[in-house]
């Protein structure tokens, strides 16, 4: 019913890969290969973390919500993707091209301060060991997840609340989703206000929760430095560095789109950061701590010589 009053066109076209039609069988078998073997990635760890009793901790804990927003935020989008290297052009309807975008919206908010989360219980963990126990319990585990979501729901809603009450004079998005900064080139008149808005969601759902995640990595590099067994430090280390490179892959490519202007926006360059976060940082997650955790390799394997055993 609210969509149903908003102003603009009832349908958009979503232009997608247009220019490189002879790519598109190869971008099509590329994209669904990733897609498939991204929900089998996060869909093991989720199960491993979730069935294994050694790694019912906290960080664990946290990790299965990363890789069940992965196989959510990515679900949102893949679709309409392969769709449009199918057909071409495809045209979505405006209730779906908002749904589409508060999903985009929801999880990939959610993800960052998911990720916030994160970088909290590792400050816990190594700055407050004594206490890491009483501070990082279940209950409040569960409320920084709840927290995530309440987040990425209340910014999805509002924004695609006011980008699609907003007079739009166009339908053909150059995109393959419905994205924020294409959906900008639509506006009519002065686009400087809803410019102004992305920029604060973007500062509110990238950049504090990133700001967070620095502060609270100070403070971890400081204890690290400070202790005196160098295997001590190693140990500690390794326990970080895979949160550390999966915050670098997202924040790297999410924050180089809407942390900028719309003056230096340019469809090709937007629609290959879209598809680095949105395609290769889910698949790339469950796989950056599986290799480079300890814990889990050990459980994966576990679980492995039990199917062997099985068979």
């Amino acid at each position: 019913m609210i969509l149903g009053n908003l102003s603009g066109p009832s349908e958009f076209r979503l232009l997608g890969f247009s220019g490189n039609s002879h790519l598109h069988p190869l971008l099509f078998v590329i994209l669904l290969s990733l897609y498939i073997l991204t929900l089998v990635a996060n869909t093991v760890i989720a199960f491993t973390v979730n069935t294994d009793n050694t790694l019912h901790t906290p960080m664990y804990f946290f990790l299965t919500q990363l890789s069940c927003l992965d196989i959510c935020y990515l679900s949102a989008m893949i679709p309409t993707i392969l769709e449009n290297l199918v057909v071409g052009t495809v045209s979505i309807s405006k209730a779906r091209c908002a749904m589409q975008m508060f999903s985009f919206l929801f999880f990939g908010v959610a993800e960052c301060f998911l990720l916030a989360a994160m970088s909290l219980d590792r400050y816990f963990a190594v700055c407050h060991p004594l206490h890491y126990t009483i501070i990082m319990s279940s209950r409040v585990c569960r409320g920084l997840v709840a927290g995530c979501y309440i987040c990425g729901a209340a910014v999805g809603f509002i924004h695609t609340l006011i980008t699609f009450s907003s007079p739009l004079c166009g339908s053909a998005i150059d995109h393959f989703f419905c994205e924020i900064q294409p959906m900008l080139d639509l506006l009519c008149g002065n686009t400087l206000p809803r410019e102004l808005q992305v920029i604060l969601v973007a500062v509110f759902a990238i950049l504090s929760p990133f700001l967070l995640i620095i502060y609270s990595y100070i403070h971890i590099i400081s204890t690290i430095l400070h202790m005196a067994s160098a295997e001590s430090r190693q140990k500690v280390f390794s326990t970080c560095s895979s949160h550390l490179l999966v915050v670098t892959l997202f924040y790297g490519t999410a924050g180089s789109t809407y942390l900028r202007p719309k003056s230096t926006y340019c469809a090709a360059v937007d629609k290959f950061l879209s598809l680095s976060y949105s395609v290769l940082t889910p698949l790339l997650n469950p796989i950056i701590y599986s290799l480079r955790n300890k814990e889990v390799k050990r459980a994966l394997k576990k679980k492995w010589r039990k199917i062997n055993l099985v068979w």
